[in-house]
């Protein structure tokens, strides 16, 4: 059967706004059917790099979590900490960039959890039903003890994934450290010897004894790392990192497994706006042109459903006249028809929604309501 996906336009009529739109879309998709009374509601989002400008703009957060707020649930916004060097590594730099960006309690009405923790290490084992690929996914403490999930997604491009829609903002953006590492390789980490001074904290926080400092340089031992990434996390001069050797398709089943284990067995509702569309993920310090002309909003109790939906509208609107698009020879592209392919040609985010399907979160199927 198919799922119902519900969209709104982005047009507002004097005396009305965007907010407004917002509020009824959610309830005319059904956020009203889940009991909020005294529950914990992780609001999944991610906060935006510095210097990215396409990250979603903070008053849907407030908006959403005063919604769940008055209907007797307990909201916090969460992310876990990037496995890459950036601005949102740790907990701390994590907070000032989220704050930096607008989603802090003052604007947002309430509080800020990194769920991974200070370090990206606060995480649960939570298994994975039905998982080829991962048996029991690291997800981060603070996600993984909410009773109910919410996503809230800005639709876009993304280098590895295709797309960053509802599957990726939960799947990967719900993995600590650790788990971000297993979805990305299947091979130990690497070190960069001009950054690694030899401290040997990765040699402390190593449960397997992988890794030593020979020469004044970090070694990895190749015969008994695990690769399950805690050295990433412990080094402070970005001197480790990971070999990023997954290939495509089965980095987004990994990041479709996740998911599950996120979502399995409690309620969870989805958002996902279409605006801002720039051709990589708001992880990055900036942000391109956006792929297409803003779209609108959508919501579905599928997450499979509602990317599916979204991927499909942005393939149907017309191509924004300075798009990272026309960089490439669009006329006899073999993936002319998808934008996402085309920007990103080695990328395969088919695989991970009809993995999503086979493991049971959902269909590729459905019914858009349109307010």
């Amino acid at each position: 059967m198919a799922s119902k996906v519900y969209f709104t336009d982005l047009r507002v009529k004097t005396g009305d706004s965007l907010l407004n739109k917002f509020k009824r879309l959610i309830i005319k998709g059904g956020i009203d059917q889940i009991d909020f009374t005294g529950k914990y509601v992780a609001v999944k989002i991610h906060f935006g790099e510095y210097g990215n400008m396409a990250f979603l703009r903070h008053q849907y957060a407030r908006t959403l979590c005063d919604m769940i707020k008055e209907r007797g649930g307990k909201p916090f916004l969460t992310d876990c900490n990037t496995l890459y060097v950036g601005s949102r590594g740790n907990a701390l730099d994590h907070l000032d960039c989220a704050f930096a960006n607008g989603y802090n309690p003052l604007s947002t009405g309430v509080h800020t959890i990194i769920a991974d923790g200070l370090r990206g290490t606060d995480e649960r084992e939570v298994p994975v039903v039905g998982g080829e690929y991962v048996k029991k996914a690291k997800i981060g403490a603070a996600i993984a003890e909410a009773d109910i999930i919410i996503s809230l997604t800005h639709f876009k491009g993304h280098v590895s994934a295709g797309f960053g829609g509802a599957l990726k903002n939960i799947g990967m953006g719900a993995g600590s450290k650790k788990g971000k590492m297993e979805m990305h390789s299947s091979a130990t980490p690497r070190i960069i010897e001009k950054n690694c001074i030899g401290c040997g904290n990765c040699v402390r926080h190593c449960a397997n004894d992988g890794v030593h400092v020979v020469d004044g340089k970090a070694v990895i031992d190749e015969d008994k790392c695990l690769g399950c990434g805690y050295c990433l996390a412990y080094c402070p001069k970005a001197a480790i990192t990971t070999k990023w050797d997954e290939a495509k398709p089965v980095l987004n089943r990994k990041i479709a497994e996740y998911t599950k284990a996120v979502i399995d067995g409690k309620p969870n509702f989805h958002i996902s706006m279409i605006q801002d569309v720039s051709p990589d993920c708001d992880c990055e310090g900036g942000n391109d042109v956006p792929l297409v002309p803003n779209i609108g909003m959508l919501c579905s109790f599928d997450p499979v459903a509602l990317d599916q939906a979204c991927v499909d509208m942005v393939n149907r609107a017309p191509i924004t006249n300075e798009a990272a698009l026309h960089d490439h020879d669009c006329s006899c592209h073999e993936h002319e028809h998808d934008l996402f392919k085309m920007v990103h040609p080695d990328t395969d985010w088919q695989a991970g929604l009809d993995h999503a399907v086979k493991l049971g979160m959902g269909t590729r199927e459905y019914e858009l309501v349109t307010l």
